[in-house]
């Protein structure tokens, strides 16, 4: 009987685990994520990873505890108490996350008095809603009464017909006489008297659902709509509170993290508090109001009833605890998981080099395998509770049946009120075992949000949003820092300054010199208050800056960071940031654009951007990855000098810079920091000669000061520094006549000006969505305007849901058998249904003899209530098994699609990653929320579908057997409630399309803010990044309430139908029985099967929201395994070489990025490298250097011309296999979140043969050993999410450490040394030197002094080489090189 009951609800009953779930930010989770054995590495395939073992994974996880324990369950490890207890206060402070207990009403909190109003409305009509259902069970009562008297010879009694119509009028709150001696006056029920009745009690159902079809929309569309609100909400203020963090927040927390959180956490939130809670009410109330029915009706049958409901709630209470406890276990087994993922994506290039695509891919399915495991028990837990209230329903029919045949025979009740109590139990039954899975949601929802509001609620130690601090009247730029000792939260075991003091006079600039970790970036961070020292205190103007308003200090420092970070928005809008806190801020458009177009000029950008075809409005794309290095460093910089800060902060600012565009820069950073105090970090030192004071520092600690002139006449360590930066000279008559012997200083620096305003190279590459279309003289284009016009667009896939279908029943495959166990078990819940009518249609037709032959109906009934006893053994075990075996199949086939879709995603070439929908915010989010949509509709919740999918064809096939004519009327409603289910499915599908590209857009914005965190908050960008975030959650909240609108209607319809079909059922019905055509069994078999049918319909598409998102998501799953790169690093296609030499060629390359068709970056470009040459590539920035490289690495394929190495063209090789040969250090290091050891042994092909000998020589090799040595942990030293934990140089030498231990044919710099100090260089440069002996170097470099002994020097420009020689070669050309060289002269100034 259990489908009266049943609403068409959405019973979501999947074992949705988010896999993408950040866990505690304790660093005791950041364990290594690189290492992995030989055998994993050799059992990735190309398609899948073998699975069958992965449980031995799962064993010995690698989230490790400080102690070494392998245990997946955090431990926690005070890292602080070591030290003293000052310091630790201090430092524990900047990072530690207090645990949030959150309840159901947190994730309320942000509703304001038109939410609660609206809910109220909502949650009303949810009650209201849920009341008909048990009404419902009075008006059938009634009817099977009528039908009970109508079968008892034809008779009826007049008297208690007046009754029961008293009792209809009434609400049906009237019981009926418990004495039989109504009975005793019979009188014969003519046709029009049981036509009314019948016809009456009809019109109740009729009115029922109407009812029930507004309630149910007024409830559903309020409720959803205001959650799509409230989790915006929810999303914004998580924002708001990361983004008021202090830095030693994120060094402890990876970017991913914080992407994972509010692309997959707030969606548990929303979904907990949408339709779930909207349903789990009007499920409540349904249970109450049966209860209440039930009372009224036989308050002894419902006690005894009651004892069933008793074991539905312990069994309820029980197994949600376990299901919350094995959650939050999956939650935190992938704590790392989304951090590694975006650690990963967002350094694909380094990726793809190495060729550590499934080694990276291993280690990310560690963090799977913990998911997977934790979620398979919850989803054991959810199968055991489903088994448990199944038998607990069928124990509750049995029982119903038994028990009320008594009271029949004793007389005490008559057969409507004993079905009326029957109905109404089982309602409530079947209610509460509905409340389940919603709570599941919601207790999901109130895990999630625990960790969403663990950082609401966390007080920041340094926080930037606090009105707190005084604010000064005046800043002249003094700074002091007096007797400061730093240690980094992150790393307490190392003090990075001890007893500082340094005091910087108003409006000098000073220059922080010495080697890398030695504490020059630190002291650039403590003045901007990113961290608090332990001990001492840093003065601004006499006060100190812990006094001073956080947000109001960092708007009076302007900062240049050494790895510079842009926006995903318009060159225009990188540089108007710097505007933010100034009285330009809110200046008009025009003003603004002055005052950005005059700071470009002076950072020398405009000469490039004026060739961009949209200027100034020009996107730089993700982390402005479509411009050079050179070039985002002096739009960084133009954003720095735009608002004339009063304090300057140039942390390597023009180390990116080629030496013309340096010059210029300089120049104009010396002129800005005329009248303001500026401290200047360098490597380079021809940048800080002219500065007031010169700081060396080592290890923490002040060696010299002096000017230029004072420390080189010391010969200290000032000194050395210069002498290993000095360029050879040619001798000085040499050097006269190729400048001219008039020429003075001043001429010179006319001349460089003359030079800079000559049409410079075009832009790397930029977005193509954006850019508008030059026309071109036909006769006039050039060769890669031809090869673009033959190639066809790219057309996006479309796929029906067959073809979808088809693929994820394939990813399942290796599970196929657990499946066919899951599906026969299925099967055999579904077959309960109809058999359930045979049962129940035989007991109401035993009632009939209650009059007149109580024992012979007593015998009927007890027999049938075995029957309905076996059921529940039967029944139960059988969706424990289906719950089971198919949560098995849904946590492997999400951890299976998470692994593929992230190999498929590294199989991609670079083309793919340089789009703008795939933004790594957006994969990342992807990687997410894809499988967990899969994941919605498997597991048991497709046990739920298969199940409704059997009762439904069974329940045909039944009643279409016993009694056709009345089927085959019922039957025609049904595809009316189909109907409705189906529209709604297709409507949500498109809705989650639409909703898609708008979340992962807002999901971009958020990741990308976490991940340029510092200079997020150096700029004061909070409020800026929050409005943007602010302003696309809004649009996704009016994109989705048409939607959520149309959707809430169909669902109502589909629930007021079922009432419709009731009430035609029964006035069909009673003709057939009245004629005597058809009996009172074969009318309820028929009935109850087909009623049962079609509220198993409506189940199968209440899940259309679930149904929608999995078919979009289960799309992009497949778009993205079909999608077949030009580069397949999958591939084994093309030519292996055996012996390779090194010989590199270009032959007339011309190439256009991508994403940029319409601007030309090689135009015909020819170099030849020798093997074992090394090769050194100079020239402005963007004119096409690090293109060369990329190029070289096969990153793309030129649109014309050849690469070729040893005579083979490139592009005919088997990719992995030349890949194999090549290393490369990049000009932006790139380190991953594991130890020093790992992200070394990287660079290995062949991990398993390395020893920590040969990592220690690479390191010797790299100048990185001695420091690295130095640290408590030696090699074992983990490096940070990103290397974050590591000072810029640091980094550079473990990465140049990672690409001499590949020991390379062909070995690639792209400006290799450009972050190290002048020490480091020199030892690293001879490594380098030493290293190319034997193989061939291609070096990209802006310092000159690191390329002076190069075989052969190629001088760029405007896509083509215009000089080639050795360095002394060009400079007694005294060209374009030899100006070069000039301006890096180190010599002692006049």
């Amino acid at each position: 009987m259990a489908g009266f009951f049943k609403r068409n609800r959405k019973t979501d009953l999947s074992a949705s685990v988010s896999s993408d779930e950040s866990a505690d930010t304790d660093s005791n989770e950041k364990s290594s994520l690189l290492s992995s054995s030989s055998s994993e590495e050799k059992s990735a395939s190309n398609d899948d990873l073998s699975f069958n073992k992965s449980m031995s994974v799962t064993e010995t996880t690698p989230l490790k505890s400080a102690a070494g324990g392998k245990s997946d369950v955090h431990v926690h490890v005070d890292e602080f108490s070591a030290l003293p207890v000052h310091d630790a206060s201090i430092l524990r402070e900047q990072v530690q996350v207090p645990e949030f207990r959150a309840t159901f009403w947190t994730l309320y909190r942000y509703a304001n008095r038109t939410d609660k109003i609206l809910l109220s409305i909502g949650f009303v009509s949810s009650v209201l809603s849920g009341v008909m259902r048990p009404l419902m069970t009075v008006v059938f009562g009634n009817v099977t009464q009528a039908f009970t008297d109508l079968g008892s010879n034809g008779y009826y009694d007049s008297a208690e017909c007046s009754s029961n119509y008293t009792a209809c009028n009434s609400s049906y709150t009237d019981n009926y006489s418990n004495s039989t001696s109504e009975y005793e006056a019979e009188g014969y029920m003519n046709d029009y008297d049981f036509n009314k009745r019948i016809s009456t009690l009809a019109l109740y159902f009729v009115y029922i659902g109407i009812a029930d079809i507004c309630f149910s929309y007024l409830g559903t569309f309020i409720v959803m709509d205001r959650g799509e609100v409230l989790s915006a909400r929810v999303r914004e203020q998580y924002l708001k509170a990361t983004l008021r963090q202090n830095i030693g927040y994120f060094d402890k927390l990876g970017s991913g993290e914080i992407t994972t959180r509010i692309s997959a956490d707030t969606i548990l939130v929303q979904e907990g508090m949408s339709d779930k809670i909207s349903q789990m009410v009007t499920n409540l109330t349904t249970f109450l109001a049966a209860l209440t029915v039930a009372f009224v009706r036989s308050y002894k049958l419902t006690f005894i009833l009651l004892s069933v409901i008793a074991l539905i709630v312990i069994t309820m209470t029980t197994a949600s605890r376990y299901m919350i406890k094995y959650f939050r276990a999956s939650l935190m087994g992938y704590s790392v998981g989304g951090t590694l993922a975006e650690e990963v994506i967002s350094s694909v290039r380094n990726v793809q080099a190495f060729g550590v695509q499934d080694r990276l891919a291993l280690d990310y399915d560690k963090y799977l395998a913990i998911t997977e495991k934790w979620g398979l028990k919850a989803g054991l837990a959810l199968g055991a509770m489903i088994g448990a209230m199944w038998f607990s329903v069928y124990c509750n029919y049995s029982l119903s049946f038994w028990q009320g045949s008594r009271f029949l025979a004793s007389g005490e009740l008559n057969v409507g009120n004993v079905v009326s109590v029957l109905m109404s139990m089982m309602n409530g039954a079947f209610t509460a075992s509905h409340i389940s899975p919603h709570l599941k949601q919601i207790t999901n929802a109130i895990a999630a949000a625990s960790k969403i509001f663990a950082t609401i609620e966390r007080q920041s130690a340094i926080d930037s949003s606090s009105p707190v601090g005084a604010t000064l009247e005046s800043v002249t730029g003094s700074i002091e820092l007096k007797n400061v000792r730093f240690i980094y939260p992150s790393r307490p075991d190392v003090t990075v300054l001890r007893d500082f003091s340094l005091k910087i006079p108003a409006g000098s600039t000073v220059a922080l010199v010495g080697a890398s970790g030695s504490g020059k970036s630190t002291i650039v961070g403590l003045i901007e208050r990113f961290y608090k020292p332990v001990g001492g205190n840093v003065t601004l103007d006499g006060h100190d800056i812990n006094d001073l308003n956080v947000k109001w200090l960092r708007r009076q420092i302007s900062l240049v960071s050494q790895e510079p970070v842009l926006f995903s928005c318009s060159i225009y809008e990188n540089v108007a940031h710097g505007l933010i806190g100034t009285k330009y801020e809110h200046a008009s458009e025009v003003e603004k654009r002055a005052l950005v177009t005059e700071a470009l000029k002076q950072a020398n950008a405009m000469v490039f951007i004026d060739k961009l075809p949209e200027g100034l409005d020009t996107d730089v794309g993700e982390r402005g990855f479509l411009l050079s290095g050179g070039q985002k460093q002096r739009i960084a910089i133009a954003r720095a000098i735009v608002s004339n800060p009063k304090i300057l902060l140039l942390d390597e600012a023009t180390s990116a810079l080629d030496t013309k565009s340096e010059g210029v820069v300089q120049d104009a950073l010396d002129k800005a920091a005329k009248n303001r105090t500026t401290i200047v970090i360098a490597h380079r030192l021809s940048t800080i000669r002219d500065a007031n004071l010169i700081v060396v520092m080592s290890k923490g600690a002040i060696v010299e000061m002096g000017t230029h002139n004072e420390l080189l006449d010391k010969k200290g360590e000032y000194y050395a520094l210069v002498q290993a930066q000095q360029i050879d000279k040619l001798k000085e008559e040499k050097r006269a006549a190729l400048l001219g012997q008039t020429d003075t200083p001043e001429d010179e620096d006319e001349k460089l000006i003359e030079l800079v305003q000559l049409p410079e190279l075009p832009v790397e590459a930029v977005e193509d969505l954006k850019l508008v279309k030059t026309k071109t003289n036909a006769s006039a284009r050039s060769i890669s305007s031809l090869v673009l016009a033959d190639r066809p667009p790219r057309v996006e896939e479309k796929y029906s849901i067959w073809q979808l279908i088809v693929a994820i029943f394939k990813l399942s495959e290796p599970e196929h058998h657990w499946m066919a166990v899951g599906g026969i078990s299925a099967l055999v819940n579904g077959l309960g249904y109809p058999i359930t009518s045979v049962f129940y249609a035989n007991c109401i037709a035993a009632f009939q003899q209650s009059r007149t032959d109580p024992s012979s109906m007593r015998g009927t009934v007890d027999r049938f209530a075995g029957f309905f006893f076996m059921m529940a053994f039967v029944e139960g075990i059988a969706f424990v098994i289906t719950n089971g075996s198919l949560a098995f199949v849904a946590q492997r086939l999400v951890r299976r699609i998470r692994y593929m879709s992230f190999r498929q995603m590294l199989r991609q070439d670079i083309a793919f990653f340089d789009r703008d929908e795939n933004s790594t915010g957006a994969l990342t989010a992807t990687l997410s929320r894809d499988a967990q949509s899969v994941e919605g509709l498997s597991g048991a919740t497709l046990g739920q579908i298969l199940n409704a999918a059997v009762n439904v064809v069974a329940g045909l096939i039944l009643a279409l057997s016993v009694a056709p004519k009345i089927a085959i009327v019922c039957a025609a409603c049904v595809p009316f409630l189909i109907g409705c289910g189906f529209f709604r499915f297709a409507m949500q599908a498109r809705f989650e399309e639409q909703i898609k590209k708008s979340h992962g857009k807002s999901a971009a914005q958020a990741c990308e803010a976490a991940a340029a965190i510092r200079t997020v908050v150096s700029l004061t960008r909070e409020d800026d990044v929050w409005n943007a975030y602010h302003e696309a959650l809004e649009a996704q909240v009016k994109i989705s309430r048409p939607a959520t609108n149309k959707s809430a209607i169909l669902y109502g319809l589909s629930q007021g139908i079922g009432f419709f079909i009731m009430a035609l059922s029964f006035w069909w019905g009673s003709r057939f029985l009245r004629s005597g055509e058809y009996s009172t069994t074969q009318f309820f078999i028929t009935f109850v099967s087909m009623i049962m049918g079609a509220q198993a319909a409506g189940i199968v598409f209440s899940f259309a929201p679930d149904m929608g998102k999995a078919q979009s998501a289960a799309a992009n799953i497949k778009r993205l395994m079909d999608s077949i790169p030009e580069i397949d690093v999958w591939s084994d296609e093309g030519e292996v070489l055996d012996d390779v030499q090194g010989d590199i060629e270009f032959r007339d390359v011309h190439f256009r990025y991508p994403t940029r068709p319409e601007v030309p970056v090689l135009k015909g470009l020819n170099i030849t490298v020798k093997k074992g040459q090394y090769a050194a590539l100079v020239g402005m920035s963007g004119c096409g250097k690090s293109t060369t490289i990329a190029l070289v690495e096969s990153f793309y394929r030129p649109l014309a011309g050849q690469v070729l190495i040893d005579g083979h063209d490139v592009s005919k090789l088997e990719i992995n296999s030349y890949r194999s040969h090549l290393a490369m250090v990049q000009q932006e290091p790139v380190l991953y979140a594991g130890s020093v050891r790992d992200n070394v042994k990287l660079g290995s092909l062949h991990p398993e043969d390395i020893t920590d000998e040969d990592v220690i020589a690479a390191c010797k090799q790299a100048n990185i050993h001695d420091f690295v040595a130095s640290l408590p942990n030696g090699y074992d030293t983990l490096c940070g999410s990103k290397g974050i934990l590591l000072s810029g140089g640091q980094k550079q030498r473990i990465a140049i450490a990672r690409a001499l231990i590949r020991k390379p044919k062909v070995l690639l710099l792209d400006e290799a040394t450009s972050a190290l100090d002048s020490e480091s260089e020199k030892v690293v440069q001879a490594a380098l030197d030493q290293a190319a002996k034997g193989r061939t170097t291609i070096a990209v470099a802006h310092r000159l002094s690191t390329i002076q002994n190069a075989d052969v020097i190629y001088v760029f420009d405007n896509g083509v080489v215009c000089e080639m020689g050795t360095h002394q070669e060009l400079l007694a050309k005294g060209g374009k090189y030899s100006e070069l060289v000039q301006m890096q002269a180190l010599e002692k100034t006049a």
